[in-house]
């Protein structure tokens, strides 16, 4: 195990520093070049802000207990990390949702696209998005805060999960996790429909185009954010299914690594080399820099 912890030190703070670091470049791209100043790339700004966020609430700490081998956090610091990866995990999923009617409008009224998607609904989308995602997060807070009691002082994962805290209660919780499984399914069945609705209605504008010129061009468009929509949802599907139907404290532990890493890393991978307008801007921005 002693060979172990240098090596997980590494990993983990290479994937981190690789994660800030990629989407840190996303914004900085998007913000000093003007012709990323549309809405798709707004959104895509807003959601490697949200990743940064996402996965700074548990590597950093991880990492820290690794360094130090100690893996204890407090009741207060628990509620607070939890918190946090709630409001950043919902931030992604509804921005992932204002970015799927963003190409549902591109795409099926391509005519009205500038009126439709003015700079106004766009900051209100993320505002929106920002205003969900703290309900979310503090309603999540308040079922566990009813909690007096808890039957063991483990969670089997290396960040708070608030069904596993649920799960180590002493007092029946049957209430508790109904308002918050009723949360979640809101917070993450809205998101899912409307997406699943845009691009329903996407392939089926797409499906009328009559050359696979045009029929191509379109699916294009939708390429780096459907990869990132099947990656994020499914990981996070995995694991909420997984942990239901198969209990294993390992499997859910290596799902959510994927989930809390390995996704919000990918993102800016997947972004900028499905992307040329990206890749463009970051060229750019990296010749001025330099």
């Amino acid at each position: 195990m002693n060979i172990l912890f240098p090596l997980l030190f590494g990993l983990f703070l290479s994937m981190y520093l690789v994660t800030v670091l990629g989407n840190l470049l996303i914004i900085l791209a998007v913000s000093c070049d003007s012709h990323l100043h549309t809405p798709m790339y707004f959104f895509l700004s807003n959601l490697s802000l949200a990743d940064i966020g996402f996965t700074s609430t548990t590597i950093p700490k991880m990492i820290v207990g690794i360094q130090t081998q100690s893996r204890a956090i407090s009741y207060v610091g628990c509620l607070t990390q939890m918190s946090f990866l709630i409001l950043f995990g919902c931030m992604d999923s509804m921005l992932l949702t204002a970015m799927a009617y963003d190409r549902f409008v591109a795409i099926c009224h391509p005519l009205h696209y500038s009126v439709i998607m003015n700079p106004r609904l766009c900051g209100l989308l993320v505002l929106l998005s920002v205003f969900v995602s703290l309900l979310d997060s503090q309603l999540h807070n308040l079922t566990v805060l009813q909690l007096t009691c808890f039957k063991d002082m483990e969670i089997s994962n290396f960040f708070c999960d608030p069904s596993q805290l649920l799960s180590l209660a002493c007092s029946d919780t049957s209430t508790n996790n109904i308002v918050m499984y009723f949360v979640g399914a809101i917070s993450g069945f809205l998101p899912i429909s409307g997406i699943f609705f845009s691009y329903y209605k996407i392939v089926s504008s797409i499906l009328r185009v009559s050359s696979a010129g045009g029929k191509y061009k379109a699916f294009s468009t939708c390429g780096s954010h459907l990869s990132v929509v099947c990656l994020f949802y499914g990981t996070a599907i995995g694991v909420y299914l997984g942990s239901a139907l198969l209990p294993s404290p390992r499997k859910d532990m290596v799902a959510s690594v994927v989930y809390t890493v390995v996704t919000p890393m990918l993102n800016p991978f997947i972004y900028s080399l499905r992307n040329r307008d990206i890749k463009s801007a970051l060229w750019r921005f990296l010749r001025r820099t330099g």
